[in-house]
């Protein structure tokens, strides 16, 4: 049996801790004296390394009991759901990060770097195209274009035009995306016609694809200052060159609103 400093000093949590879990119920001392000392089994070290990591995952610790009694397999999607949430919580810094190196650039009277977008509105032509759409997880994008390549090839369609992917849901969620991924391909089976759109408001977007969102904040920007127009169909990325042969800082990617004047 080890003693409360003990086990603290072998799970470098403080004693103070050790009282806070056994007051929620996630880890009881094995035994306490009539002198009220606490005692603990060294076994106990790994359900306290267990409940450190999923707190440092960025669980609260009124998750945490329940996680605890989770296997591997129960546990598997609600890693992958917190591992999306800390992506955005990054990427929410960062632009907290950024927006503060701006307003500090503007107040020294120092010059602002250039602007990475120029939104231009263009019209965007009738595609002939083959598509899967389905509602997934973000997470799960890239086994997408995996099954549209598989199907393209068992098809026998031909390419002749860039992958694109079509954002049909009516809000954004992590979860449950309505997304659709199109190849542009000259007519076959399964085959059918994306519409034209007489206008698009569009940005090209150079680098790897996780800087995308600063494109959306782009054309978000100029939707706010162009009242007179709004948007009228599925926002689209269009790859325009091989993620698996070009290099990420070289990839360019086009984003498209279709738009109409109101």
């Amino acid at each position: 049996m080890l003693t409360i400093g003990e086990f603290s000093r072998l799970g470098r949590v403080s004693p103070r801790m050790l009282r806070h879990y056994d007051a929620l119920g996630l880890l009881c001392p094995q035994a306490v004296g009539e002198n009220g000392y606490r005692y603990y089994q060294q076994e106990q070290l790994e359900r306290l390394l267990r409940i450190r990591r999923l707190q440092d995952y960025g669980f609260p610790l009124a998750q945490v009991g329940e996680l605890l009694g989770l296997s591997d397999e129960e546990l598997l999607p609600r890693l992958h759901r917190r591992r999306l949430d800390a992506h955005y919580e990054v990427y929410r810094m960062q632009e907290r990060l950024r927006e503060m190196e701006a307003d500090i650039l503007r107040m020294e009277g120092r010059p602002m770097p250039e602007e990475m977008y120029h939104v231009t509105v263009m019209p965007d032509p009738e595609q002939t195209v083959f598509g899967i759409r389905r509602t997934v997880p973000v997470a799960k994008f890239h086994d997408l274009f995996q099954e549209l390549r598989g199907e393209l090839a068992r098809r026998g369609l031909k390419q002749a035009g860039p992958i694109q992917m079509l954002y049909h849901s009516e809000e954004f969620d992590y979860e449950k995306a309505d997304v659709e991924v199109q190849a542009v391909v000259e007519p076959g089976p399964g085959t059918t016609v994306k519409p034209a759109y007489a206008a698009c408001a569009a940005v090209l977007h150079k680098g790897a694809y996780d800087g995308l969102p600063k494109a959306y904040e782009a054309l978000a920007a100029w939707m706010a200052q162009h009242p007179e127009y709004r948007i009228c169909g599925p926002a689209i990325d269009r790859y325009l060159n091989d993620p698996d042969t070009t290099p990420p800082g070289e990839l360019t990617t086009g984003v498209l609103f279709p738009v109409e004047k109101v």
